[in-house]
């Protein structure tokens, strides 16, 4: 009797000592997910690139839910139709061709109902559309799919596809992956709103600069071709999406000082004399005095005031040379004369563009920077740019 009670405590103990461990292991899966879940909120806003945003929503779900793939849907207002902005994993890109009408398919039904689902055994669901399937040659087994709401308004659903480890999803993952649909929608919601608001900026900008242009009769649509040439430019050089999107705005308001020189130099129908060249060298520092008020525009600056220096230092307006000159100056300074070189002016006839280009091989490393010279060479080879 005793050594029968002694092995039942045994046996109790053995059993305290699994559930423990069980517990356990089931805490430290709590927090191991709820830390990967702060850290993926923590990467999702720290940039307000779209792009980059909806890519990191993605990663995000598929390394916190731990499933095979991903997927993110945002729904077109205009059409009513859920379409994939990124879907993960090695068919990823023939799923973004398939498009589902609000209501159609899982997806279609959380985007109608607003509400989440957990499907175990997909092959059983009456609601699932097999084209994304069908497209990608992938079977989809079990899904969580949850709505991404901005103030009650769904602007799409993510999707966690075929959990690994020969596991389903539980409610346990429903909940954590709403938490991470919430930080998904925030994310893609402030992008989108930074996105609107640097587009205005832009386009404001743009006005300004032909407001000024309609001033220059001979000058018509140089700006825009300016633009055009400095984004052609680096597309063949070491830059990241901020510093491209600095050197536009530079190119687009490169010019700006034009606005405080005289119409009757600005719309002279003949080749400036010394003094009122020396009065259009002005410009750069116009520019500069008009922008440097905006104190978000200072980093734009630089190309302004700097497009006209050279490297052997015989450029305006501070006689900078080599290195000393940013670079963001150095590309608009190549987009610059290549438009000058290319278009009529009163006093002579737009060159053509192969001599044009042979003109800035031969200022390359004195007039302007080698390195810049080539990516435009590069760029008008590639057909990034065209007569």
């Amino acid at each position: 009797m005793k050594v029968s009670l002694k092995n039942e405590n045994l046996f109790r103990i053995q059993r305290l000592e699994k559930d423990l461990e069980c517990t356990l292991r089931k805490s430290e899966s709590k927090i191991k997910q709820f830390t990967t879940l702060a850290e993926l909120s923590t990467i999702l806003n720290s940039t307000l690139d779209q792009e980059e945003v909806r890519k990191r929503a993605m990663e995000a779900a598929t390394r916190l839910m731990n499933c095979e793939v991903g997927s993110l849907l945002l729904l077109d207002d205009e059409t009513n139709e859920l379409y994939f902005e990124v879907a993960l994993g090695e068919k990823g890109e023939k799923v973004k061709e398939v498009r589902l009408k609000v209501g159609e398919g899982i997806a279609g039904w959380v985007a109608e109902y607003g509400e989440p689902l957990l499907i175990t055994d997909v092959s059983k669901d009456p609601r699932h559309s097999r084209k994304a399937d069908e497209r990608s040659e992938f079977k989809t087994r079990d899904m969580l799919c949850v709505p991404l709401k901005i103030k009650d308004k769904v602007i799409g659903v993510l999707e966690a596809i075929n959990k690994l480890e020969r596991e389903v999803f539980n409610n346990e993952d429903l909940e954590l992956f709403k938490m991470l649909a919430n930080q998904v929608a925030i994310a893609i919601d402030n992008a989108r709103l930074y996105k609107e608001l640097q587009e205005t900026f832009l386009q404001t900008a743009e006005a300004l600069a032909d407001a000024i242009e309609k001033r220059d009769p001979y000058t018509g649509g140089h700006t825009k071709r300016v633009v055009n040439y400095s984004m052609s430019i680096v597309k063949y050089l070491d830059m990241n999406h901020e510093e491209k999107e600095r050197i536009k705005i530079s190119a687009i308001l490169h010019d700006i000082g034009k606005i405080g020189i005289k119409d009757k130099i600005l719309r002279k129908p003949s080749e400036l004399d010394k003094d009122e060249f020396e009065e259009m060298k002005k410009h750069p520092i116009l520019g500069q005095e008009i922008m440097e008020k905006v104190t978000q525009l200072k980093d734009v600056i630089p190309g302004m005031r700097y497009h006209h220096e050279r490297l052997d230092g015989k450029g305006y307006p501070d006689g900078l040379s080599g290195n000393k000159i940013p670079l963001v100056a150095k590309i608009i300074a190549v987009a610059d004369a290549f438009d000058a070189m290319t278009t009529d002016r009163p006093y002579r006839r737009a060159l053509k563009w192969e001599t044009a280009i042979d003109n800035l091989r031969r200022g390359s490393g004195e007039q302007f920077d080698g390195e810049v010279v080539k990516a435009f060479i590069r760029s008008y080879q590639s057909g990034d740019i065209s007569d």
